[in-house]
């Protein structure tokens, strides 16, 4: 469990806990509407998702990660540009989106099944970003050949994956620099 504290003490979710997490789900919002001007722009969310998972720990991160989908499944505008509602969460990105979860559950998994350290937390990070990847993949060729007829895996792979791999690894490396500074201060 991370330094910051458990989710659960005898009488149930502390404060301090709620307010972590609704900060993480705010967070995850706001990195998902900086977007960064490449050739193929990229938001902060993953970022945002790594952070959380890293600074809060599995349990209250993975939850603020479910807060963020649920308030841009009810159509609060946490999406990336400023979008949100069912319609995102079911076109061809949204497994992407829901893959976060997964992200979440692999760091919960591996900080039950191993010794919590730096390399056993990147190994999680690595992992959920792959399993995203690919449930998100799946997903994208699902609706995109639903509604446009047959495309290959490798294009797809080339759309949604490839170039967002770098970026992903240095958001990654930027998320574990920083929480690491900032984790003494967040000690509950």
């Amino acid at each position: 469990m991370s330094s910051a504290g458990s989710v659960k003490t005898e009488t149930g979710v502390k404060a301090l806990d709620l307010i972590y997490i609704a900060i993480g789900a705010a967070l995850i919002s706001i990195c998902s509407w900086i977007s960064i001007p490449t050739a193929v722009p990229f938001t902060l969310q993953t970022f945002a998702v790594f952070f959380v998972l890293l600074l809060l720990g599995g349990e209250r991160g993975t939850i603020a990660i479910l807060i963020y989908i649920l308030l841009g499944a009810v159509g609060v505008p946490v999406f990336a540009g400023f979008s949100g509602g069912v319609g995102i969460l079911f076109g061809s990105t949204g497994g992407y989106i829901f893959g976060f979860l997964f992200t979440g559950l692999i760091y919960i998994l591996f900080m039950r099944l191993f010794k919590e350290n730096a390399v056993i937390k990147v190994a999680a990070l690595v992992i959920g970003l792959a399993v995203c990847y690919a449930f998100g993949t799946a997903w994208f060729m699902h609706v995109y050949m639903q509604e446009n007829g047959d495309t290959g895996l490798i294009t797809v792979l080339g759309w949604c994956v490839f170039p967002f791999i770098i970026p992903d690894l240095i958001k990654m490396a930027l998320a574990i620099i920083i929480s690491k500074r900032i984790e003494p201060v967040i000690k509950a």
